[in-house]
């Protein structure tokens, strides 16, 4: 077929994610990968700046996960993961992970990211409702962060343009603000940010009453809603308020597991242990659908002490797929073997330093994020002075990102979500974490170009 005939068969059959006829007009068919590039059905070469969705870490054509995968299904393709069936694969990772999640005690396995959410919800209210707390089921979650968009998943979420089209949402699901160093407001005098975000979630408990409260879920760096860093201070004292409160608190580590971050979770950074670790993504850096929760001990002490009449009553026909599982477990080894962690790190401040240095002079940067690792973002906004972000028929997120396509960046970019204190313009970037310094400089110069086609060269 040719490209215009596959372009059409495209629309005709396909409903994609995030659908609209308008986004498909222009659509790029990729027809193979290989390190950091994508390459389309015309032979245009890309740089792959979010490592598919946040998820490649170790990168395109890796031929050994190929061959993992086909000699894992040579031999036992699928088999159950109910109770009382098991295999070697899922057996062998989930020994593993628990290995590099410390406080952890045991996984359950879903096929993604909002799969293992929807697990997490269910397990804190089960939880909960074990210890005789029948009232504690309400999840508290913050705006601007992302946990999937199935209707537990897409409740928890906190943007709003997901809601509107699937309302209503379901019910026991709260969003209170972020620790959004850019955009906060409401600081009493003397808090720094952390603390009065902090003070927020703890006002929330006890507004709703904490014996209603089952669960608070975040990711220790928002990644869809705008790459957003916290301050330093804001992780311990959310563990605090959660222990004072006996809340569980639930990371999302979808995005920044598996040493997008520099770390293994991202929650090490802050030294923070949670009581729930959802995980996806990296896990198998996107070559074969798989995620899942762990727990610590409590919770799977809760689990298993209940009567059989009041069983874990929870699964997915995919839950310890073996083919998944083998991939994951060769996946972790190249990401050890050639310290991607290490070069995550390395090239993250790479990346961060580039940022500022290309775009911390120019009158619409609002905004540079980045520093742990390889999640970095570039805010624009109309007005630096006063954070006044572009009008939303500018669309000059989508402009930009148009532009890097043209000259060889694929990414992604969010458009302005109304007036200080929404979000302005946004173009994120996590290249998969085996990208070079030169790479790097090459992605960045781009944006630079862009930038200048845009928004106008600046000072």
């Amino acid at each position: 077929m040719s490209t215009s005939d596959l372009v059409a068969a495209d629309r005709q059959y396909q409903i994609h994610s995030l659908h609209h006829p308008v986004d498909i007009t222009d659509s790029v068919i990729y027809v193979k990968g290989h390190g950091i590039r994508l390459w389309d059905i015309d032979g245009k070469e890309y740089i792959d700046g979010l490592s598919g969705l946040w998820n490649v870490n170790v990168g395109h054509g890796r031929a050994e996960l190929a061959d993992t995968a086909a000699a894992q299904m040579k031999q036992l393709a699928y088999c159950s993961g109910y109770a009382g069936s098991s295999s070697i694969p899922s057996i062998a990772l989930a020994e593993r992970l628990i290995e590099l999640a410390p406080g952890m005690s045991a996984v359950f396995f879903a096929s993604g990211g909002a799969e293992a959410n929807e697990a997490a919800f269910k397990t804190a209210r089960y939880y909960w409702k074990v210890q005789g707390k029948t009232g504690k089921a309400k999840i508290i979650s913050r705006i601007h962060g992302y946990h999937g968009v199935t209707l537990q998943a897409m409740s928890a979420t906190g943007i709003a343009a997901y809601w509107k089209m699937f309302e209503p949402r379901v019910p026991g699901f709260l969003h209170i603000p972020t620790c959004y160093p850019y955009r906060f407001e409401g600081t009493k005098p003397g808090e720094t940010i952390g603390q009065a975000a902090a003070r927020e979630f703890e006002e929330a408990i006890l507004r709703e009453d904490p014996d209603t409260v089952a669960a608070f879920i975040g990711e220790p760096i928002h990644g869809a809603g705008g790459v957003i860093y916290p301050s330093d201070d804001y992780w311990p004292m959310v563990r605090d308020i959660c222990t004072r409160y006996n809340v569980l608190l639930i990371t999302d580590e979808i995005i920044t597991g598996f040493g997008r971050t520099g770390r293994w979770f991202g929650l090490e950074h802050w030294n923070v242990k949670p009581d729930i670790l959802s995980f996806a993504k990296g896990v198998t850096s996107g070559y074969v659908p798989l995620g899942g929760i762990m727990m610590i001990q409590e919770i799977k002490d809760a689990i298993e002490s209940v009567d059989p009449a009041n069983k874990w009553m929870h699964g997915y026909t995919n839950s310890g797929h073996p083919t998944c599982c083998a991939v994951a477990l060769n996946n972790i080894k190249i990401i050890e073997r050639e310290n991607l962690l290490g070069n995550s790190s390395k090239m993250g401040d790479v990346l961060f330093t580039a940022l500022k240095d290309a775009l911390g002079c120019h009158p619409n940067a609002g905004d540079i994020r980045g520093g742990k690792g390889l999640l970095a973002a570039v805010e624009f906004v109309e007005d630096r002075e006063t954070k006044r972000n572009f009008a939303a028929g500018k669309k000059i997120g989508a402009r930009l990102q148009a532009e890097m396509k043209k000259r060889g960046v694929v990414t992604r970019s969010r458009p302005a979500a109304g007036d200080h204190p929404a979000p302005g313009d946004e173009v994120l970037f996590a290249p998969p974490l085996i990208i070079t310094e030169q790479e790097i400089h090459k992605m960045v110069n781009v944006l630079r170009e862009a930038v200048e086609v845009v928004l106008g060269p600046g000072s």
